[in-house]
Formats: structure tokens, sequence, C-alpha cells
């Protein structure tokens, strides 16, 4: 075990972060409303959880529920192709290498070698139908599995446009893939920018596929897009719990939440602050859940570089929270949460800060945030489903000598989905009250950092590394992080308030998907 990984632990032990490349992903999620039938009327934004009770939501074992896995992305590969015969002083075949069925047969063996080394190397979940060699549209168009597919691969090495129209119809994202010299060439390879493409114009002919849809050879040139398609497909219609119901920089709470509607199908799910009163006031009265709570405090405070500088009492408090939130996602279905107000409100409620419950939340695996600004909280989810990794939803400052500081009390220390990075808990800094995470990043860390704007039109990127940990009288988590951009470019570039950053490269990945909602993407490099 690396030193600052989680330490395995029997069912019976407190403190559980299940991190999420810890656990397997094949494993999908039900879409449908949970069996208990407890929601309520219309709220701002979404929908009102009712008839909530804490013996409903309450733990029946020691060991913490763990979050839903990611739900995996479908994909339905399609091999369309063409075989010819020899005509005497005619022109009786296209460029390409396959010619004949024999070497479509072995093209098709090839495919499908190519497709279990991609889903053995997949950091996300993906599951590929069957292959399907067709070469008359009408074959394309009676494949009955794919209207239950996520995405389209198609190997395009022959066939007519009206193969591709016909995959097109089923609505889904495609891929188009062309050999140029990892097997047989592909007549595609030629042609597919001017004849389906462009259709014989210079302009782009399709409203949801174009030049980035292409990939020439590399299955890793695959690999991401499948990964970003993956993220995309458990964004959009995902379900989230509010507590205190929606709210956001920029806009008032209603043009926030519907704007999350409109462009991503969020599904809310509001708690009132009435309702989590009631509720963890029953929490603080069963003896077994504080008995959980302080063993699961007991247990992190033991975890390797974690000090506490804080009162014992506040991090208790927040380990009840914790499980209190678990029930809520449970209830909902769903393994996202956010939390309104979260700097006054849920003080007197909660006898301590939200900071450390959404930070354990964060390294077991769910989606938690705080502010519940949907300004921000669909690129949380978004970056965090695409890396796979939990991710920091921070305050930006201002750039300059090409640093830029991001802060907040309530960062996941499982950044790279793996290992533990060093803590102090600490007092919430606004309030000087509770608990929060001070999490010391690892320096030298490549880390992504998305923008999003008020609009939910346009979102901006850049890809940084963390310089340094400081200690400003700020929010109590912060990383001084570098950048290439010219200062006043970003400084220009820069929409929205609230960032969201993970661990490692994905600009390409967000980018890809960002361009099927669609949201226009700028890449600051």
């Amino acid at each position: 075990m690396s030193q600052g990984s989680f330490p395995r632990r029997p069912a019976s032990a407190g403190f559980h972060a299940h991190c999420c490349s810890c656990r397997s992903e094949t494993e999908p999620v039900s879409d449908v409303i949970t069996r208990r039938g407890f929601l309520g009327g219309t709220a701002l934004g979404g929908i009102a959880l009712s008839g909530l009770s804490w013996s409903m939501l309450a733990a029946s074992e020691p060991e913490a529920p763990s979050a839903p896995l990611r739900r995996p992305l479908v994909v339905k590969p399609i091999f369309v192709y063409n075989t010819c015969n020899r005509r005497h002083q005619r022109s009786w075949r296209s460029w390409g290498g396959i010619e004949t069925q024999a070497q479509a047969d072995e093209e098709q063996v090839r495919i499908a070698c190519e497709l279990d080394v991609l889903r053995n190397q997949a950091d996300f979940p993906v599951q590929f139908l069957p292959l399907a060699a067709v070469q008359r549209p009408e074959e394309v168009a009676s494949l009955d599995d794919a209207n239950q597919v996520d995405a389209i691969l198609v190997y395009a090495a022959g066939g007519g446009v009206a193969c591709f129209d016909a995959a097109a119809k089923f609505g889904k994202n495609m891929i188009f893939f062309v050999r140029h010299r990892s097997g047989p060439l592909y007549t595609w390879y030629e042609i597919i920018s001017p004849r389906y493409l462009r259709r014989h114009t210079d302009h782009s002919a399709h409203d949801h596929i174009d030049t980035n849809d292409v990939v020439v050879d590399s299955q890793d040139e695959i690999l991401w897009r499948l990964r970003a398609l993956c993220g995309l497909r458990n964004t959009v219609k995902s379900r989230i719990v509010a507590i205190g119901g929606p709210a956001g920089w920029g806009n008032p709470s209603e043009v926030i939440a519907a704007l999350a509607k409109e462009r991503w199908n969020l599904d809310i799910r509001t708690v009132t602050y009435d309702n989590l009163r009631k509720l963890l006031e029953e929490a603080l009265k069963d003896q077994a859940a504080v008995s959980r709570a302080k063993t699961r405090a007991a247990d992190y405070l033991k975890l390797p570089k974690t000090t506490l500088e804080t009162e014992l009492p506040f991090v208790e408090n927040a380990f009840v929270l914790d499980e209190l939130f678990r029930g809520l996602m449970a209830e909902a279905d769903c393994r996202a949460i956010t939390i309104n107000r979260c700097m006054d409100v849920i003080m007197p409620i909660s006898k301590t800060t939200a900071c450390l419950t959404l930070s354990t939340l964060n390294d077991a695996g769910y989606l938690a945030f705080c502010e519940s600004d949907f300004v921000v909280v669909p690129a949380g989810i978004l970056l965090a489903n695409i890396s796979g990794k939990p991710v920091f939803l921070n305050d930006p400052t201002y750039p300059h000598d090409g640093v830029i500081t991001l802060a907040h009390c309530t960062a996941p220390r499982c950044m790279d989905g793996k290992n533990l990075e060093p803590a102090r808990v600490l007092t919430h800094f606004e309030s000087d009250y509770g608990a929060a995470p001070k999490v010391d990043m690892k320096i030298g860390q490549t880390v992504t950092n998305v923008i999003p704007d008020f609009a939910a039109k346009r979102w901006v990127g850049f890809r940084g590394r963390i310089a340094e940990n400081p200690f400003l009288p700020i929010c109590r988590s912060q990383i001084e992080v570098t950048f290439e951009a010219n200062n006043e470019t970003l400084a220009q570039h820069m929409p929205g308030f609230h960032w969201i950053t993970a661990y490692g490269d994905h600009l390409r990945e967000m980018g890809y998907a960002l361009k099927k909602v669609p949201i226009t993407w700028e890449c600051l490099g």
C-alpha cells in the first residue's frame, strides 16, 4: 500500500472512503425512482423530497454505504465495407485494402481484438455490443440494438454515404474510424471529409458530426473520445439532491435552475431546511448513529498525515451529517448532493459546518458541492464523470505573474482517486467554526481548470500545475496554480465565478463533450 492510501478495513470498521478508482464500475445504476415513493410536490428547479424520516435514512450497518457507480457507456461497433469484382477495361475498385469477403472477415477479427484491448484499457465503464458487419443501408437500419446504445463506432472501410446516414438516424453520438497504416487502408481515409462531412461543399453539412468525430489509426484517440462520451452520458439527465434548493451566482435562482435544466436536463431534488432540521434532530438523538459517527471520526483522525486543529465534536457531528447525506442520496437514487446557505443556515442545525462532510463524501465517490451554485455544479459533475476522480470546487482570485490562487473549505483529499493527501482539520475560515480540511495537494501535479459562464453558453479551460499550498487568511484548502497563458489573456477570458479543478489533463475530453451539448469551449492551453 502506497503511503497515504486508504487502509483496508473490515466491514465493522468506521471510516470508509471508497475512493472512486478502487471500485469496479461495471454495474449499471438504476434510473428508476426509489421504491419507497416519497416524492412530494414541485419545488424551485425540481422536485421536493418529502415524507422523510431518520429511521428511513439511517444506516443499518456499521459500514457507511458506498456511492453508486458511473453508468457504463454502451457502444455499438459497425463495420461498413464492400467487396468488388474485376471488370475488364473498367474501374472496378475504390481505394482501400479490403476487396474480398475473406479480407473483410480478417478485418472483423482484427476489430474484435482491438475492441477487447479498448475495453481492458478503459479507466471508465464501457460496454461494447457485438460488432455488426454491413454493406447496405437497409442492413444498418435493421440493427435493433443500435436503438439502445449511447454511441455508435463506425469502422468506415467502404460502403456508401447512405450507410452512414442510416446509422445517423438512430440519433446517437457517432465516431468514425478509418485506417491508414494500422491495417488494410480504408476507402473513407480518402473521402470522409469532402464526401460525407462536407457533402461536396466547403462547409460542414451536419449539426452533430464534424471533424472531431473522425479518428485515423489511433486506438488512444478512440479511447479518449469514449471517455468524454461516458462523462457526458453520466451527466445529462443526472439527479442531484439540493439541500435548501438550487441557487447560483450571477442570476436569480430560478434562472440558474432553468439553465441547468435546459442545458443538462438535471433532475434536482430539493430538501428544505425545515426537513433537514427535523432529520438532524432525530439523528443526534439516535445513540447508535452518534456512536457510528464517533467511531468514523476517530478512524478518520487516525489516517496518515491527518491532524486535528478544531474541536472533536465538530468532526463527530460532521460524520452524523455525512451519514444523513448518504441516506438522502440513497433515497433519491443518485450520487450527487449540494447544499445551499452552507456558510450560515446549516451551522445551528448541524452543530458543525458541512465542509468536512462534503470532503469525505467526495473521497467516497459521491459528487458533493457547497453553495448549491448551479452555474458551476454541472461543470463539477461533468469533469468528475470524465476523470473518474473527485473534483475541487473553488473560488478563483486574479491571475498575475503566471500564477493564480484557488481556495475553498471543502476540498477532497483523494484527488487522484487512490491516495489521501495530507490534511489539517481546522475551522471553516469565515465563521471560525466547525470542521474544514486544509488539504495539501501534490506539488507539481498537473490540473485541469474549468471555468463555466453565468449564461451556460461559454466555458473556458486551461491546464495548470500546482506550485504551492499556502496558508493565507482565506478558505482553508488553498493552491497556487501556475499557467502558460498570458496573464491578461486569462483575466479577459474568465467568465462566471466559481471554478472546478481536477488532477490530470482532461481538456480534450471536456471540449469534445461540451460540443455535444452544445456549449462553446475556449481552451487556453
